[in-house]
């Protein structure tokens, strides 16, 4: 049994301090991903909070032939997805901690110079701002695929789809941001609208 597969049961069983290293060990992911779901430092902190506080109310429902991680992510995207409805963020600040995972990559040759770095740092703040467009369910799916490395069952299990319907949304989402890139880009550096496209 490894050390989070102790906690978890050590927490169902009522062991406050089992669950608080399941807190630390999950802050970062958790924080990351409602602050790109929410876009405000203040906002995101607040919704990991809240997941945390779920997931503690809720630790009885867990199922351990889940992995906890994909749980406690999917409380935090189904709440993030509830305040979105609730509420539309317009702005995407990009001063946040960095990744654990690499978000999407502009299809442009990579290049160790500053010079490069600069415009590769640019492209995925605008990428960021695009993300908003999005349905909140789309944007949580997308997150989940493209920065955390989700699988299609795994995103479908978080956001309680069908596997199809993960597979509907992100094909959907992949040709919206393609669209929103393109129109962005092209506005942005007319000259090199024939070059440039979104990897996914």
């Amino acid at each position: 049994m490894t050390d989070e597969n102790a906690w978890v049961v050590q927490a169902q069983q009522g062991n406050d301090d089992a669950f608080t290293q399941l807190v630390e060990a999950y802050q970062k992911p958790v924080y990351n991903l409602c602050y790109r779901m929410l876009g405000e430092p203040e906002t995101a902190e607040d919704a990991a909070q809240e997941t945390f506080l779920r997931a503690y109310q809720n630790r009885h429902r867990y199922d351990s032939s889940r992995s906890f991680g994909t749980w406690i992510l999917s409380i935090a995207a189904h709440y993030c997805i509830d305040r979105l409805r609730k509420k539309k963020f317009s702005v995407f600040s990009m001063d946040a901690e960095d990744e654990d995972g690499t978000p999407f990559e502009v299809a442009d040759p990579a290049s160790p110079d500053p010079e490069a770095e600069s415009v590769k740092k640019e492209d995925r703040n605008r990428l960021h701002l695009l993300l908003k467009d999005l349905d909140a369910t789309d944007r949580a799916a997308v997150i989940m695929r493209y920065w955390y490395d989700y699988s299609e069952v795994e995103i479908a299990q978080s956001l309680k789809l069908t596997v199809s319907a993960v597979k509907s949304r992100l094909h959907r989402s992949r040709k919206a941001l393609a669209g929103m890139w393109q129109e962005e880009k092209s506005r942005a550096h007319p000259e090199r609208r024939s070059r440039e496209s979104l990897a996914f």
